[in-house]
């Protein structure tokens, strides 16, 4: 089945073809079981886990196989409700666990699997959607392993991760779930999708398609964010534009500068919005007699509040420094590729020249150690080493090959 042959809510799903069929099958015996009707064995299960690389909507096709759980003919129609609230993040029988700090909490998750021992009210299944349960601390794996081990009945748990390997998720909750494993889409069916349902022109589709490294999100703001096309640019600037040791500093300054400011953009507007919307909810905007004990709870909530706004800003911070970190591998990368004649596609052909330059002035060697640089300032990011820190000791290593 090829992109546009797909109908209803499956169209979101981006050249991901064997995950469309057997979650469709899934959704198809879903609803047989609903109505009392015999299901094929083992087509649908309680627990789900959808891997794949960044950008090949492991979120999106999980979004996806609630709505067809929640159509009204298990098809995944989107022109009923069940599909259209679905979709929207507001089906009363769906819940959405997306990490906003560094990990999802046990009592976050202890809370989560309570409501889904509910039976459905609305729908015809309660459905958890957990995004990043890589993210999920010991404690809230344990909470949802005795969830995933005695599941309530139509009750369905979907879990995305990066993998299926021990790091991401735990072995004992993996052995429990069914795989549904996403590819890395081709460039011409995130084209497609940039020009038929973003309204792209052609050369602009093709081209963010071409470098985005198979994330159909990142080609999506490329495609349509001048600000994203223009950070792009200025890291790309950076292998070859070290000459200097004072270089190193400006240029590590650029990478974490302008994380922060994305990081403040994305939540500035909306960490304002969910301090006056508490204030209000619990009175602390009030006048007259007996406001003293509200507004007082009121800011202790507000300081609660804002320590998770900040674990929030701290996520996006650092993934938006990845995505910086992620174009320099494949600019590495690229070099490797170009200096051995390989013929292997490119990550940034648009940059070829400047490819070209570094293969003729670089020995293999010290581009591979480059390269490994970038990786290791990944890792120490991940592992909580202060941003700038591990930014500065890469940028050195960049510039002394």
């Amino acid at each position: 089945m090829t992109t546009t042959e797909r109908i209803g809510v499956w169209n979101q799903l981006v050249g991901q073809e064997p995950a469309v069929e057997t979650l469709s099958a899934a959704a198809a015996a879903a609803a047989k079981i609903v109505a009392g009707e015999p299901a094929p064995p083992g087509a649908m299960t309680h627990a789900w886990l959808l891997t794949g690389p960044p950008g090949s909507g492991r979120s999106v096709a999980a979004r996806t196989f609630a709505a067809a759980l929640q159509c009204s003919t298990g098809t995944g129609c989107d022109a009923c409700p069940g599909c259209h609230t679905t979709m929207a993040g507001t089906h009363a029988d769906v819940r959405l666990v997306v990490p906003e700090g560094l990990s999802i909490s046990v009592a976050e998750m202890r809370a989560l699997v309570q409501a889904a021992a509910r039976r459905p009210t609305t729908g015809n299944w309660q459905v958890v959607i957990i995004e990043d349960a890589d993210r999920l601390t010991e404690g809230a794996s344990n909470a949802l392993l005795k969830a995933v081990e005695e599941p309530p009945d139509r009750t369905v748990f979907l879990l995305c991760a990066p993998s299926d390997h021990p790091e991401d998720v735990s072995v004992t909750i993996r052995s429990r779930c069914r795989l549904v494993t996403l590819r890395t889409p081709p460039p011409e069916a995130i084209a497609d999708v940039l020009m038929r349902r973003d309204g792209v022109d052609a050369e602009r589709a093709q081209w963010a398609a071409s470098v985005c490294g198979g994330h159909v999100g990142r080609a999506r703001r490329l495609a349509t964010d001048e600000a994203a096309r223009q950070r792009r640019a200025t890291v790309l600037r950076i292998p070859l534009g070290l000459r200097r040791m004072g270089d190193v500093f400006t240029c590590a300054d650029q990478l974490i500068s302008a994380a922060e400011a994305d990081a403040g953009e994305a939540s500035k507007s909306r960490d304002e919005d969910e301090r006056n919307e508490l204030r209000t909810a619990m009175g602390g905007d009030g006048v007259g007699k007996g406001v003293a004990g509200a507004k007082r709870a009121a800011e202790a909530a507000v300081k609660q509040l804002e320590k998770k706004q900040k674990s929030r800003a701290t996520r996006t911070q650092r993934d938006t420094l990845d995505l910086a970190l992620v174009d320099l591998v494949g600019f590495y990368r690229d070099v490797l590729v170009m200096g051995t004649r390989s013929g292997a596609t490119l990550n940034h052909p648009d940059h070829i020249d400047q490819i070209r330059e570094a293969a003729s002035s670089w020995t293999p060697e010290s581009t591979l150690r480059r390269l490994e640089a970038v990786l290791e300032c990944r890792e120490a990011i991940e592992l909580n080493v202060k941003p700038r820190i591990a930014v500065e000791a890469m940028v050195t290593t960049l510039r002394q090959g």
